[in-house]
């Protein structure tokens, strides 16, 4: 056996020494690189989800007719579910139960078309063809006025004014009357697309709704699927409660016009009920038909039909909305008007009819996510922080 001398065995040791520290070094440069690569990565990765959420907010704004016509399809399918649910609560099977809430459901809107349709449609020309009429009648009127006190009013119209004007408003009805047509012909394929939807969506609900949750995150989608189902329920109730009030405003202003012996009550009434379902501005547009109609009458019917539509509106708001929409979904008349003025701006007149179920889902995914999962836990935490500091 051979035995070193101390220089050798330093050398050695030396050498080992040497040996260790360089694959350390190494060891060090492949980790550098790795994580270097590994940030390059994380940035790329983060780079490519920017954009890509950019592209997905593009197309989905050059898309926003088609997406606002899919969101009313929820809407319906949402309400329609809620009587489906209920005939699963009476021991009815769920295929059973869907086929008899659409048979519901086309049984009533067979019977509006057949009862409710022909003879509003024959009061609405009645209405039409009384325009000139009520414009002579304001004319008169403002002569009279001018007459009266000529230092305060212009000069109204003559007839021959409002004559070619009338000429000239026909003359441009006619020339856009394909257009007209092609409009009508869109909006009737638009309800239609929406009605084929809804049955769609009310009959394989829970498939698209797990199509849907997949556009979260894995982590949050449970928190989703909660939200969701809170969406549902305060868009039910939201259904459930305007179609009560509007109820209550139709057969309303229908009994008041009737004691006021107002023409064309059926036209009114069902236009006042319609028309609610578009707040602040809806109830103010029912009111122009039945004034006109006063104003051919007698003038004291004006002041009588705009106080009797003032009580209406003060009924279903300070007294009827409270009592229905108690354990339901309630919207600050502030934020009401201006969701209302936001998607009519943003998304036309499909936004303004869709605006307060757009209000009713955005409030529940603010409240849900913003508010629930990011400050109240932040406010939490600063708190126990607080508390730490001031007992150490």
């Amino acid at each position: 056996m051979r035995y070193l001398s101390g220089r050798q065995k330093g050398k050695v040791d030396n050498e080992e020494n040497l040996m260790v520290y360089s694959s350390t070094l190494n060891f060090h440069s492949n980790s550098n690189s790795n994580n270097s690569q590994t940030t390059k990565n994380m940035n790329f990765g983060k780079w490519l989800g920017f954009f890509s959420l950019l592209i997905s907010l593009y197309i989905l704004w050059e898309i926003r007719q088609l997406v606002l016509l899919i969101f009313a399809a929820i809407v319906l399918a949402t309400a329609l579910n809620r009587l489906v649910q209920k005939f699963y609560r009476w021991g009815i099977k769920r295929n059973l139960a869907v086929i008899a809430t659409l048979s519901l459901a086309t049984l009533i809107m067979l019977l509006f078309l057949l009862l409710v349709v022909p003879p509003f449609i024959t009061q609405f020309e009645k209405l039409v063809a009384l325009i000139p009429d009520v414009f002579t009648e304001v004319r008169s009127q403002l002569v009279q006025l001018y007459r009266q006190r000529p230092d305060l009013f212009p000069a109204p119209p003559t007839a021959t004014d409002m004559l070619v004007q009338t000429q000239t408003f026909g003359t441009q009805l006619f020339s856009n009357f394909f257009k007209i047509f092609s409009n009508t012909f869109i909006v009737f394929l638009q309800v239609l697309f929406v009605f084929v939807l809804t049955i769609m969506f009310l009959v394989n609900t829970q498939a698209y709704r797990r199509v849907g949750l997949l556009l979260f995150p894995s982590f949050y989608r449970r928190r989703a699927d909660e939200i969701l189902s809170k969406c549902e329920v305060a868009l039910g109730n939201w259904f459930g409660g305007i179609v009560i009030n509007s109820l209550f405003v139709a057969t309303c202003s229908g009994i008041g016009l009737l004691i006021l012996q107002i023409d064309l009550v059926l036209t009114h009434a069902l236009l006042a009920g319609l028309l609610n379902f578009i707040p602040n501005i809806g109830p103010t547009m029912s009111v122009v038909f039945p004034i006109m109609i006063a104003l051919l009458d007698a003038p004291w019917k004006i002041a009588a039909v705009g106080i009797l539509y003032i009580i209406i509106q003060n009924l279903e708001s300070y007294w009827l909305s409270p009592t229905v929409m108690a354990k339901q979904v309630s919207l600050l008349p502030a934020v009401t008007l201006a969701s209302q003025i936001f998607f009519t701006t943003f998304f036309g007149i499909l936004g303004l009819i869709l605006a307060l179920p757009l209000t009713v889902v955005a409030k529940t995914w603010i409240e849900e996510t913003l508010f629930k999962d990011i400050l109240d836990p932040w406010q939490n935490s600063l708190s126990a922080e607080t508390i730490s500091t001031v007992d150490n």
